[in-house]
C-alpha cells in the first residue's frame, strides 16, 4: 500500500521543518511545552469543535493527589454510559487539551460521557504514576457513577498511543485487583512493548512522524530501571495470562512504528479467548487520529464511536465492527 495522499502531504510538510525534535534537545519541562505547543497547532480543527452537551473540568480526591480531569456530555438523558480516557505523549507530553478533538468526537457520535484524564508526567513522575492516576480515575468514576448521570455496568477504557498502554495497563491492574469492572478497552496506536524490537520499528522508525528516537527517550523518562521493561503493567505484551481480560478494539496504523505490537497484543489476547477487533487503517501514520485536517483520520473515530456503541450495547448495526487484521 502507499500513504494516504493527505497523509504524505501533512509528512512532507512535517519533515521540512528545520527545527530539532524538542524531546531530544531539551529539558523534560522545556521540551513538554515546545512540543505541547506543536501537538496543539496540529489539531486544530478549523472546521470548528465537535458540538457536545457540556464540557466541565474538575478535581477529583483520589488517593494521593487529585487528578485533574475534562468531563465531556452528550446530549440526550442519561444515565450514559462512560469511556475513561487517556491522552497521548510518551507519559511525558501531552494534556487534556491534546486531546479534546477525539473526547469530543467519541462523545458526541458514541453518545457517552467521556473522562480524560490529566494524569502525572514523566520524568517527574515515573512509572507507576500516570498508571495509578488513571486507574484511580476509573475508580473514582465508577464508585461516583450516580453523581455523573454515569452508568456503572458499562464503563470502558481508552487512549491513544502511551494513553493506551495506559488504557491496557488498567484492565490489567483491575484484573490484579478485582476492581473495577471495565467492559471494554479502546486502544490507539497502543505502545505495548518498551523493548522496541519489532519489525516495524525497524521499518518506520524515522520519517513517519514517531521516530524510533523520540520513543527510547520517551521510555527512558517513563521506567526506572530496564527491568521495569519486563512488566506487563509496563509492557502489556508481557503479560502471561490475558484471558480475563475485557473484550475490545486495537487501532493500528500502516506506516506506525508501534504497529506490530499493537496487533501483537490484540492476537495474543483473541488467541486466549479474549473477543478482541484490530483495525489496521492502511496509509496512515502513528497518530493519525489526533490529526483532524486528516479525513482518514475522522472517518477512524466515527468507526470506531460505532464499535463503541455496540460495546455498551446500544441496538445499531456495526458494519466496521467485522474489519480485522
Amino acid at each position: 500500500m502507499t500513504l494516504d495522499p493527505q497523509v504524505e502531504a501533512f509528512l512532507k510538510q512535517f519533515n521540512s521543518r528545520k527545527t530539532a525534535n524538542p524531546i531530544l534537545t531539551l529539558p523534560p519541562a522545556e521540551a513538554r511545552k515546545a512540543m505541547t505547543d506543536t501537538m496543539l497547532s496540529l489539531m486544530v480543527d478549523k472546521n470548528g469543535i465537535e458540538s457536545v452537551n457540556e464540557v466541565r473540568d474538575l478535581a477529583i480526591l483520589c488517593p494521593g493527589e487529585p487528578v485533574r480531569v475534562r468531563l465531556y456530555q452528550p446530549k440526550g438523558k442519561g444515565p450514559h454510559p462512560a469511556l475513561v480516557f487517556y491522552h497521548g505523549g510518551g507519559w511525558a507530553i501531552g494534556s487534556l487539551d491534546s486531546s479534546d478533538s477525539v473526547c469530543r468526537t467519541l462523545c458526541s457520535h458514541a453518545q457517552c460521557i467521556v473522562v480524560s484524564v490529566d494524569y502525572r508526567l514523566a520524568p517527574e513522575h515515573k512509572f507507576p504514576a500516570a498508571l495509578e492516576d488513571c486507574y484511580n480515575a476509573v475508580q473514582w468514576f465508577y464508585e461516583h457513577a450516580a453523581e455523573y448521570g454515569i452508568d456503572r455496568e458499562r464503563i470502558a477504557v481508552g487512549g491513544e498511543s502511551s494513553g493506551g498502554n495506559l488504557a491496557a495497563a488498567v484492565c490489567i491492574l483491575a484484573l490484579e485487583r478485582n476492581a473495577p469492572p471495565i467492559i471494554y478497552q479502546l486502544l490507539m496506536m497502543p505502545a505495548t512493548d518498551l523493548a522496541l524490537a519489532s519489525e516495524s520499528v525497524q521499518q518506520f522508525g524515522e520519517g513517519y512522524f514517531l521516530t524510533q528516537e523520540a520513543m527510547e527517550v520517551f521510555g527512558k523518562y517513563y521506567i526506572n530501571c530496564e527491568e521495569d521493561i519486563l512488566n506487563p503493567l509496563v509492557s502489556p505484551l508481557r503479560i502471561e495470562n490475558p484471558s480475563n481480560l475485557p473484550p475490545g478494539l486495537v487501532i493500528t496504523a500502516e506506516y506506525d512504528p508501534l504497529r506490530d505490537e499493537g496487533e501483537a497484543y490484540a492476537h495474543k489476547l483473541r488467541d486466549a479467548g479474549v473477543p478482541m477487533v484490530c483495525r489496521r487503517y492502511q496509509g496512515a501514520i502513528h497518530g493519525f487520529t489526533s490529526l483532524v485536517s486528516l479525513e482518514l483520520g475522522r472517518q477512524a473515530l466515527q468507526e470506531t464511536a460505532i464499535s463503541l456503541r455496540v460495546a455498551f450495547g446500544d441496538d445499531i448495526q456495526d458494519s466496521a465492527q467485522t474489519a480485522s487484521v
